[in-house]
């Protein structure tokens, strides 16, 4: 599946300011360790370490997402093998349930991956779509120099820490990725869901999978995008939403767990009143 480029203005948004933009004196207090919000037109909102390397958790799986939807068809069906599964838990990931022998459509996978953050799901698809968790490891960085994104490092599908892994990223490749993502109608369509219910059939069980991203619930014009925990990453958040006609993407590393929702929120709607006194 192709996933279109950006036209016109929003070609801007993905090319990062030559300094950082010092917060203002009304702009939101942001604790944690990295932070960066654009919007659309390219218009960077707030920075804070925004070009500092450091492990972003399950938002490596925006990449998975990202990869499988250039080459998948979300009709394709996918065995869950013992493997996916055994993986997931041995880690103490977060996984979306799946288990041996089910099988599920893409479009399922793509759910059970970026609402719950599967880790099970996002090794099923690496397994499928590599094919083998290395190569499919090999596309996603070869996509991230492809997208421009030359601090980014993945070392797996799902963003969970392994010894000497050296997977990395920064705000602002973050919120490049994300701008590219959701141009693609589908994973928008994904990461914008509160709920996501696969009907029980001969072929799976029943799974209904629950969005991590509290912002789609406490705030208005939210459009996703991830949220992600590991102790070497804090909790990070990736956030999107529409403020006074532009798409604003931001993004929280090193946070805390509830305040990164709130914190979104507040920037979201900074970015908002910039835009429409500008």
């Amino acid at each position: 599946m192709r996933i279109g480029g950006f036209i016109g203005s929003a070609v801007l948004a993905l090319v990062v300011g030559v300094a950082s933009p010092a917060a203002a004196a009304d702009a939101p207090e942001v604790a944690a360790k990295s932070a960066y919000v654009v919007d659309s037109a390219g218009t960077i909102h707030f920075g804070k370490s925004e070009t500092r390397r450091t492990p972003v958790a399950s938002l490596v799986k925006v990449m998975t997402a990202y990869v499988v939807l250039q080459e998948a068809k979300l009709s394709d069906t996918i065995t869950i093998s013992a493997t996916d599964v055994k993986y997931a838990a041995g880690n103490g990931a977060t996984t979306a349930g799946l288990k041996k022998g089910e099988q599920l459509t893409v479009r399922d996978l793509l759910y059970g991956l970026l609402l719950p953050s599967g880790a099970d799901a996002a090794n099923a698809l690496a397994r499928r779509y590599g094919p083998g968790k290395t190569a499919f490891v090999a596309k996603m960085n070869r996509t991230a120099r492809s997208l421009g994104l030359s601090d980014t490092r993945y070392a797996n599908p799902d963003g969970m820490p392994t010894p000497g892994d050296g997977g990395y990223s920064t705000a602002v490749d973050q919120v490049k990725l994300a701008q590219r993502a959701l141009d693609d109608a589908d994973f928008a369509a994904v990461v914008g869901s509160k709920v996501y219910k696969v009907a029980k059939t001969s072929l799976h069980r029943a799974h209904t999978w629950r969005n991590s991203n509290k912002l789609l619930s406490r705030a208005d014009g939210v459009l996703g995008v991830k949220t992600g925990y590991t102790k070497a990453a804090g909790y990070c958040l990736l956030f999107a939403g529409e403020r006074s006609g532009k798409r604003v993407v931001g993004v929280l590393l090193g946070d805390r767990n509830e305040r990164r929702f709130a914190t979104a929120e507040q920037l979201l709607d900074y970015a908002g009143e910039q835009i429409a006194g500008g």
